[in-house]
């Protein structure tokens, strides 16, 4: 007599576990995210201060992306306690900068909501493998204006000081107050966009990023090309002013703010970034290796 099979002993086909939270989160987060990136096209993308933003967020997201196989592998879900206490301070910040019109505080929210999402999914051994792009990404935090004013102001000065004083030395007539040139019949006022030191913030994104492509995630070597590159952009910068006022100084004014002011913007970022590679070959030329240990 045939009996029926037995079910005895057969395990289920295996399934990826999902944690439903996690896509709630991930809803939640695109819904806030959509206002906010708007707001940031419409205001800070639009200047020299927060063009690298939209640059940043692409090339973050593509760095976490290709690291979601591996970390799939290892998939440990983070404590929902701490995502919760996260993700409401997160939400917090979010709603204050949003009622305030506080740009940065908004993005920071919503910055700090990615995170617990990310938390959600991978845990804290999941951040820690994938720290570098965590982290580079609040490069697309946008700096507090007055932040930036207090530290890029010094370093205007700097500029204008040492642009006038090589002039002078070529014979050029050439004087200053302040941040304000006069040569010849022109007064030339240095502006931040001007300076290009706005641009410090995105030259130091652009380096962290090829450091990590090329040398790995090094957190010593990535402070150190950090600490690099402030004296490279006052030299770029340098050169940039010294530019302007010579143009103006011999085709005129006119000429000055043409579109030779924009072209030597873009003289100045991709000098900069080229020194920057060179001093990271440099580094590697006399011995410079990061240890392994480095890396959180």
């Amino acid at each position: 007599m045939r009996g029926r099979p037995s079910s005895v002993g057969l395990a289920a086909p295996p399934q990826t576990i999902v944690r439903p939270d996690s896509w709630v989160l991930g809803v939640g987060l695109a819904a806030l995210a959509i206002p906010t990136v708007f707001s940031l096209a419409g205001q800070e993308w639009s200047r020299e201060s927060g063009a690298h933003g939209p640059i940043v967020l692409a090339l973050g997201g593509w760095l976490v992306w290709r690291q979601l196989p591996e970390l799939r592998k290892e998939f440990h879900p983070g404590s929902l306690a701490t995502t919760f206490a996260t993700l409401s301070v997160a939400l917090l910040i979010y709603v204050f900068g949003r009622a305030y019109d506080f740009l940065t505080l908004e993005t920071g929210g919503l910055y700090g909501a990615g995170v617990a999402l990310l938390h959600s999914r991978f845990g804290l051994v999941g951040l820690r493998r994938i720290w570098f792009p965590v982290l580079y990404l609040a490069f697309a935090i946008p700096t507090p204006h007055a932040v930036l004013d207090t530290i890029t102001a010094p370093l205007k000065h700097l500029v204008t000081y040492l642009a006038t004083s090589g002039l002078a030395v070529l014979g050029l007539p050439v004087a200053r107050q302040g941040v304000t040139i006069v040569v010849g019949q022109y007064q030339l006022f240095v502006a931040d966009a001007c300076s290009g030191l706005n641009s410090l913030v995105g030259l130091t994104a652009i380096s962290l990023l090829y450091v990590y492509l090329m040398r790995g995630p090094s957190l010593a070597y990535s402070l150190l090309l950090t600490a690099l590159t402030v004296p490279v952009a006052v030299a770029a910068n340098i050169i940039r002013v010294a530019l302007l006022v010579i143009v103006t100084y011999v085709f005129g004014e006119e000429v000055g703010q043409s579109f030779v002011h924009f072209a030597a913007g873009l003289v100045l970022f991709s000098s900069a970034l080229l020194l920057i590679f060179a001093l990271d070959r440099a580094l590697q030329a006399i011995g410079f290796r990061r240890k392994s240990a480095d890396a959180p």
